[in-house]
């Protein structure tokens, strides 16, 4: 099973940094005598080998080098590939750089670096063989990719960051065969590579009969891509404290 890990923005919202925001440090690891701080993209790494992802992609930018120095070639349990984005042109075009690199008859897991959520076992909730959408319940789903699911839990539309979104579930990780990894990316390339969110492909996916299922199985949801969303992680994680995080989610991707 192969994790992709789009990491090639620029993260405009929290410079000036001198680092990849994927690398913040937020919560930290317990060793016998310290504890070690822990980057915010160790925790989508965790996720994705608990969800069985036993080969994880990084695509990021020429300028995001840190990022291979401080992963390096793998943790317990899954091996790391690095693709440089040049330049960076979407969140689409980020997650379909490996197309050539994911064989036949595997399962696709996407999960975004500056995110903390939970549970951390969230991708077992999500089914081999669909387009599934792991799901969180956010105060402000107009700052994410908002999606509406019927009682079967089809989703509907995917609402990108509207105003006037209806549904205060957001995705917040993605799970899908790679048969259909692959058709999402034809159907990209014959949209002349315009889509740059993947809400709005996947809603022109549903438009042409495909189907996609959102789960409402996440709990608190964190984006680590803000100031405001970086306090929040640093001052609670490092407590080892996660109770606030579902009234923190409100910013924007």
């Amino acid at each position: 099973m192969w994790g992709i890990i789009p990491a090639a923005g620029q993260g405009k919202r929290i410079q000036p940094l001198a680092f990849s925001k994927e690398l913040l440090p937020v919560g930290f690891d317990q060793l016998e005598e310290r504890k070690t701080p822990r980057a915010v993209s160790d925790f989508i790494v965790e996720r994705l080998v608990i969800g069985g992802a036993n080969k994880i992609c990084f695509v990021i930018s020429p300028t995001k080098s840190d990022i291979m120095r401080y992963h390096g070639a793998g943790t317990q349990g899954a091996a790391f590939v690095y693709l440089v984005q040049s330049p960076a042109l979407g969140l689409c075009d980020a997650v379909f750089r490996p197309i050539e690199f994911i064989p036949e008859n595997e399962q696709v897991l996407i999960g975004l670096p500056d995110t903390v959520w939970f549970p951390a076992d969230g991708y077992t909730y999500l089914p081999d063989n669909r387009l599934s959408l792991l799901l969180f319940p956010v105060t402000a789903p107009q700052h994410f990719d908002a999606v509406v699911v019927n009682s079967r839990d089809e989703v509907e539309t995917v609402q990108v960051k509207q105003a006037n979104a209806t549904s205060h579930w957001i995705w917040g990780a993605i799970k899908m065969s790679v048969t259909i990894y692959r058709e999402l990316y034809q159907l990209w390339v014959e949209r002349a590579r315009r889509d740059e969110f993947l809400g709005t492909l996947i809603n022109v996916w549903i438009d042409r009969g495909g189907k996609a299922y959102g789960f409402r199985k996440g709990t608190d949801y964190l984006d680590v891509g803000t100031i405001d969303g970086f306090h929040v992680a640093f001052s609670q994680l490092m407590k080892g404290n996660r109770s606030v995080l579902k009234d923190s989610t409100d910013g924007a991707r």
